[in-house]
């Protein structure tokens, strides 16, 4: 008996930003599998439909799991949070089959592409990844902080917008007001800078500030920090927070 392993993204929390395609995945497993916080967030769907919830810190254990159900015959479906292929379950549901029984390489696996957390907070203050941007994870938890402190250097150096998943946690308080520092050392203090909590979802709110003076509390896992580029600009507006875009081009906007 073949089963199918499909890999999806919710998007970042409305069920309005789930994609069709995601919810057909969903309907159809006869298995859910996933850290037990995403999986609260599927409707309840067949009703013989098993679910198999996990905590957040034993990804490729999940990952091998889910395999396995699948060469077992079953339809299985790994839930992940925003896009399953950004700091999500995808990268570790292939690590599993690069080190795992050789026969899940022949398994139907499928991935169902979702609305990342960094799309839907720059869509709550306009256009700030409109040029080049990158995104780097604060998490250290899979890589030493030595590795992101390159990484965020070189992202400031060359001058990218930059989204910053995971910016704090409670074991991990002080390392956004790291990164903070890192960055005022090579971009300049007017830089903007959008906090961005629960994108996405009715109770997201935003935050702007600049570089310079940028306070790193009350950022959480919920939080989506952008850091703009020297082109990224503020379009002041009344009544309301402004519009934050980065232009296309390297030409002078008037």
């Amino acid at each position: 008996m073949t089963g199918k392993l499909t890999v999806v993204g919710l998007g970042p929390g409305s069920a309005e930003l789930t994609t069709p395609a995601v919810s057909r995945a969903l309907a159809e497993a006869t298995d859910l599998v996933g850290y037990t916080t995403y999986l609260d967030r599927v409707p309840v769907g067949i009703e013989r439909q098993r679910r198999h919830g996990s905590d957040n810190r034993v990804e490729v254990e999940r990952a091998r799991h889910a395999l396995s159900l699948a060469a077992s015959g079953n339809n299985v479906v790994v839930v992940s949070s925003g896009d399953p292929g950004v700091f999500a379950m995808a990268a570790a549901l292939f690590e599993a089959v690069e080190s795992g029984d050789p026969s899940w390489r022949t398994l139907d696996i499928r991935i169902e592409p979702g609305v990342t957390a960094m799309l839907a907070a720059a869509a709550e203050a306009g256009a700030p990844l409109g040029g080049d941007f990158c995104a780097i994870s604060l998490s250290d938890n899979l890589k030493a902080w030595a590795t992101i402190a390159q990484r965020l250097e070189a992202a400031a150096r060359g001058d990218f917008v930059i989204a910053l998943y995971n910016p704090a946690s409670v074991a991990r308080p002080d390392q956004l007001g790291q990164a903070f520092d890192l960055l005022r050392s090579v971009k300049a203090p007017d830089t903007p800078v959008v906090f961005v909590r629960a994108a996405g979802t009715p109770e997201a709110r935003l935050r702007i500030a600049r570089l310079g003076d940028a306070d790193p509390a009350g950022a959480d896992m919920r939080t989506l920090v952008l850091v703009g580029s020297s082109r990224t600009r503020l379009i002041e507006r009344p009544g309301g927070a402004p519009w934050i875009y980065t232009p296309r081009s390297e030409r002078d906007v008037a």
